[in-house]
């Protein structure tokens, strides 16, 4: 339900953008505010279920989250669906943090790679077949509902999610769990929000200068959190974050590999949603089926990558799928400048598939490098960390993307143009344009593609755009300048998701070259490490 959600709004974009008569601007936030809503209270929605139980937490989260997603089904404006969206976030927190810590006290060390495994292949599912469902959703206009079934398809899923979770899971909380460090949920919230959302919200205003002062100013307030985290562990032990788990070689390497993946993560999904439905125009279930040649590969290697691989080679798997995940995206880049808008989705692909294999490789290893050794009593704490990293990671990646993507976008309009002139001076000329006015036309359209691609909303017409006096108006000039402006809005699209891949790459790289901090310690354990214990002993584990 959550990374359905996290996922399935981006091919319901222009069904959503066409309803509410928003622009872009409220698009990304109806996107980004659950990912930023969903990692601010993480830590502490982990923290909660070490002191109040694991179960309960999760079935409050749940609840909570179908109620919400109901009222995003519901809503009539923008600011109703940005709000829902937010409390979906907020209420998932509670839910999510609780999967990681109930498994991993639940099953002993012998088991929990397997089990990792198993969440990691269910959770591609989800992440890939999100928009496949989602453009499904939106083009059968169930119910003449347009959009919005995107949301209501979680009440029976919910439903039938609290029943089982009542029925199959067992409570757990933390024996040594105090209580809840509200001040260190203010500091952290706090710095976390300082660096996000400037991020998310600055190239829409212009790069203000207080968003720049923001996001430095964040790093003092995560120190005080830092120091005020260390004080509360001298005086009561009941920290909101245990420190003492970034000692742990394994848990501090294996978060900040996820950070760097997550970032990666987020440029990547939300430029391929872009690139394919403004950029190539294509319908919301083929932009969404594109991806099931992605969604193949990595269910495939999550499959065997913790039970079969990693106990063979161990962290050379994570190594191994980091750099097939580059040459994939690098080859689907080249793929992209060597085919330009007549790409089909069969020559996509094998780099597709490449991609998702190497994703697979690297998503259900790292969970267990992550959790392999913290302590049970800190599971929760952990999983929140774990969790917050990664969509922290996907937050601001989705703030890049728009960066990356939109921010090239200017110059790379001014070559779009320059390449469609010529096709469209010849246009001209059939339509017995004269010459003068020609070029009048040209002009015109040159500068309505840069300012147009320019602006914080792409959906926005500049005044470069509007027609000029005395400029003729016949079917055949409209449809030659409509012609070149879809022509132009395509290359400009593919050599700006061209940009964002270079990015991809580059944060791929920089997570494997920190991959040698894991060390040399099996990321699995045996069952030599650890007692086994029976199916009775397994309810009776120290939580």
């Amino acid at each position: 339900m959550d990374l359905l959600d996290a996922t399935i709004t981006g091919v319901a974009i222009p069904s959503i953008q066409k309803d509410l008569a928003v622009g872009y601007s409220a698009i990304q936030w109806i996107s980004a505010a659950y990912s930023l809503a969903f990692a601010l209270p993480l830590i502490t929605g982990g923290r909660l279920g070490d002191i109040l139980g694991r179960k309960q937490l999760f079935l409050i989260g749940m609840a909570g989250f179908t109620a919400a997603s109901a009222l995003c089904g519901l809503t009539q404006s923008p600011e109703m669906l940005i709000g829902a969206r937010v409390l979906q976030g907020a209420l998932a927190a509670l839910m999510v943090p609780q999967v990681l810590a109930t498994i991993h006290v639940t099953f002993p060390p012998s088991e929990r790679g397997k089990v990792f495994g198993m969440y990691s292949a269910i959770a591609g599912l989800a992440i890939v077949f999100g928009p496949i469902l989602g453009g499904l959703l939106v083009q059968w206009n169930l119910f003449s509902l347009k959009w919005r079934p995107i949301f209501l398809i979680n009440l029976p899923v919910g439903l039938i999610g609290l029943a089982m979770g009542w029925r199959f899971i067992d409570e757990s909380k933390s024996p040594n769990a105090q209580r809840l460090d509200l001040a260190g949920l203010v500091l952290s919230t706090l710095s976390l929000l300082m660096l996000v959302y400037p991020l998310m919200q600055g190239r829409d205003l212009g790069w203000p200068g207080w968003s720049f002062v923001s996001m430095a100013l964040s790093l003092p307030v995560l120190a005080c959190f830092i120091a005020h985290q260390r004080c509360r562990t001298r005086k009561n032990g009941s920290p909101l974050v245990a420190l003492s788990l970034f000692k742990t070689k394994s848990f501090a390497s294996g978060l900040s590999v996820l950070l760097l993946f997550s970032l990666a993560i987020g440029i990547l999904s939300l430029g391929q949603s872009l690139y394919l439905q403004l950029g190539l125009r294509w319908t919301p279930v083929h932009a969404g089926a594109t991806g099931i040649p992605f969604s193949i590969g990595l269910v495939m290697a999550a499959g065997v990558s913790v039970q079969v691989l990693v106990p063979k080679f161990g962290c050379k798997v994570l190594q191994a799928g980091t750099v097939l995940m580059i040459a994939g995206v690098g080859s689907y880049a080249w793929q992209i400048h060597h085919t330009g808008a007549s790409i089909t989705s069969w020559q996509m692909l094998p780099w597709l598939f490449a991609t998702g294999l190497g994703m697979g490789l690297i998503v259900a290893p790292i969970t267990d490098i992550i959790l392999s050794e913290v302590p049970l009593a800190d599971a929760g704490s952990a999983s929140g960390l774990t969790n917050t990293t990664y969509h922290l990671g996907t937050a601001v990646g989705i703030a890049l993307a728009s960066v990356v993507l939109f921010g090239v976008m200017g110059g790379q309009a001014g070559h779009a143009a320059d390449t469609v002139t010529p096709a469209l001076r010849q246009q001209l000329a059939a339509a017995q344009v004269p010459a003068d006015q020609t070029e009048t036309i040209i002009g015109g359209f040159w500068a309505c593609a840069v300012d147009r691609a320019a602006e914080a909303d792409p959906t926005h017409a500049p005044p470069s755009c509007r027609q000029a006096p005395g400029t003729p108006s016949n079917l055949a000039v409209e449809h030659a300048m409509a012609l070149a402006e879809g022509q132009v809005t395509t290359l400009t699209f593919i050599r700006s998701f061209q940009h964002a891949s270079y990015w991809v790459m580059g944060l791929l790289a920089a997570a494997l070259a920190l991959m040698p901090g894991f060390g040399t310690k099996p990321l699995l354990f045996t069952p030599s490490d650890e007692f086994t214990p029976t199916t009775t002993d397994r309810h009776n584990l120290p939580a």
